[in-house]
């Protein structure tokens, strides 16, 4: 009998995912367009996937976008809230903190191989305890050993934590198509424009203009996915053209912005 996935959240079920002794568990829950999920956090580490949909992912380390075909780690005890972009059809692995792979010290954006994206959607059928020498171990198993495999991808917009160079960060995010100076905001805030950099290198490792540019192609996949066409992102986001944006879209993510969703 397949799984029906849970159209809100379900706190018995995951309550139940999480106090398991299981090494792996996986849940599936699809959420309507604009969904949001308060800050929360797991006892156990988290992989997020969506088969559809767009997630962004927000937390005091940073925003994280996940189109289809890109996952989210997230170590467990991190605080974390989520927004959806679109419908969403969400597939959550839950991992046991001694059986994961030990190169994911923190928030991973990863990509998602069709050899896991089926293994996820057949673990959502597993339900625990299973029989050592069963299909159903060996999937679990394999599963694992593919998040050993997984290609880091750089979907990641670090947050600063001094407060200066946060409400700046802030400011940026809410006036993306404004191309004005580091030194244009440090006069408008007050704050000394080398101080901010320093701050801002050392906290997020971006310069200035380097994290302006992560913000501005972090809310372009949003806006894409929204179905935004290329020429109003671009110009909302600042950019001259159309072809400068896509030009920068291309540098950052190996593909055109027509391209990026064609495998979701």
């Amino acid at each position: 009998m397949l799984h029906t996935p849970q159209t809100t959240p379900h706190p018995q079920e995951l309550a139940q995912v999480e106090s398991s002794d299981a090494l792996v568990a996986c849940r599936a829950t699809d959420y309507p367009a604009g969904w949001e999920i308060p800050p929360h956090l797991h006892t156990k580490h988290q992989l997020l996937h969506a088969l559809q949909g767009v997630m962004v992912v927000q937390a005091d380390a940073g925003q994280w976008v996940l189109p289809p075909s890109r996952g989210l780690w997230m170590p467990a005890g991190m605080t974390h809230a989520l927004r959806c972009i679109g419908t969403v059809q969400m597939r959550s692995l839950y991992v046991q903190p001694d059986a994961t792979p030990q190169r994911f010290a923190g928030c991973q954006v990863v990509g998602i191989s069709p050899l896991l994206r089926e293994l996820i959607r057949a673990a959502v059928d597993v339900r625990p305890p299973t029989a050592p020498d069963s299909r159903d171990a060996r999937l679990l198993r394999l599963l694992l050993d593919e998040l050993h495999a997984l290609p880091v991808l750089p979907l990641h917009l670090p947050m600063p934590t001094d407060a200066r160079v946060l409400a700046l960060c802030r400011r940026l995010l809410q006036r993306l198509d404004d191309s004005s100076t580091l030194a244009d905001w440090a006069q408008q805030l007050g704050v000394d424009g080398k101080t901010i950099q320093r701050l801002l290198t050392a906290q997020t490792g971006m310069t200035f203009g380097r994290w302006r540019q992560q913000a501005r192609l972090l809310r372009a996949l949003e806006l894409l996915a929204g179905g935004a066409k290329v020429i109003d992102v671009a110009l909302a986001l600042g950019y001259d053209s159309p072809g400068a944006f896509t030009t920068m879209f291309r540098k950052h993510f190996g593909q055109a912005p027509s391209q990026f969703f064609d495998d979701r």
